[in-house]
């Protein structure tokens, strides 16, 4: 018996084979590398399709496949939307998919949920019935964790913190991906960094102008680079005010930083905090543990593992 998991980012899709016991028996992870609409779709079939053939090859039964998407399942049309990806605005991915999955049951939800269903079954927050996931990387989500249940909303889109309004007054540029996202993701952190130094003709800095990377940022920050040090700071500002928003709504047991960004913003957990003392109900910030992932750039695929094997269990979808 095995899972097949798959945890699809905006820049990367990666898959992994789990045991029955849930081990993540085998990895790897593909670029998109510009690919788009269908493009994405056919990656994820061929990868499907090659893994199920191996498995069968080596004797094993595949059971089930998680699919973890950056951004909205619609249950109801078996479609996604993910702003991250071209021509994903409703993408009609079960459909796409059955063709290759040899009637083995495909079960699919948001990153932000599967992030918290994998720390909450094998991760950091296993004690927890109630906890929070803050997901950087390209984009920014939040699983939550209330009561025992992942918090949907009434139309599976509880989590879209990168919506969250941190600044005024409104920029058109945060329709597109909202205004906690543009300055906080590693898209956002990237286009500030941009913005800032092409409005700076005497910038002389450790950034180059055109082909910035997130990394670029955080290696110019250790360097003491004045753009990377604003962009750097004014993260820290604002993922202790997401922070402190969080805590004060839900009141959780943890909250536990993930994506890709953290990484290496994980050593600021501590500043983070101290930000989000600040602003954050006081009792509440005093009784929560903030920590950074213990699945690191797995936490995706695990729970998108965990999904699997659930709602195989049960028979239907969480």
């Amino acid at each position: 018996m095995s899972f097949l998991a798959f945890d699809l980012g905006g820049t990367k899709l990666a898959s992994g084979i789990f045991s029955d016991q849930l081990d993540l028996i085998e990895k790897k992870t593909i670029p998109l590398e510009g690919l788009v609409g269908k493009g994405v779709g056919d990656l994820i079939a061929e990868q499907i399709d090659g893994m199920i053939l191996s498995q069968t090859h080596a004797g094993f039964s595949v059971n089930a496949i998680g699919i973890s998407i950056p951004g909205i399942y619609s249950k109801e049309k078996g479609t996604v939307w993910a702003p991250n990806i071209p021509g994903w605005e409703d993408f009609p991915l079960i459909d796409f998919l059955s063709k290759i999955t040899r009637g083995i049951p495909v079960f699919i939800d948001n990153d932000r949920a599967c992030y918290i269903r994998g720390e909450s079954t094998i991760g950091k927050a296993r004690d927890c019935n109630d906890a929070i996931f803050i997901a950087v990387g390209t984009g920014i989500g939040a699983g939550i964790l209330a009561n025992g249940n992942v918090l949907r909303g009434a139309h599976d889109i509880a989590g879209a913190i990168g919506w969250m309004a941190l600044d005024r007054p409104f920029s058109e540029k945060y329709i597109s991906s909202g205004c906690f996202e543009s300055m906080c993701s590693g898209e956002g952190i990237v286009k500030v960094a941009e913005e800032k130094i092409n409005a700076d003709e005497l910038y002389s800095g450790q950034l180059n102008k055109e082909g910035i990377t997130t990394h670029d940022v955080f290696a110019a920050f250790e360097e003491n680079d004045p753009v990377a040090g604003f962009i750097i700071n004014q993260c820290i500002e604002l993922w202790g005010m997401a922070l402190a928003n969080m805590i004060s709504i839900f009141n959780p047991q943890m909250v536990i930083f993930g994506g890709g960004v953290f990484g290496p913003a994980a050593k600021f957990i501590p500043q983070i905090v101290s930000e989000a003392k600040k602003w954050a109900q006081p009792v509440s910030i005093n009784q929560v543990e903030v920590v950074a992932s213990a699945l690191g750039q797995d936490a995706g695929l695990h729970g998108a593992a965990c999904m699997a094997m659930k709602n195989l269990k049960n028979g239907n979808d969480l």
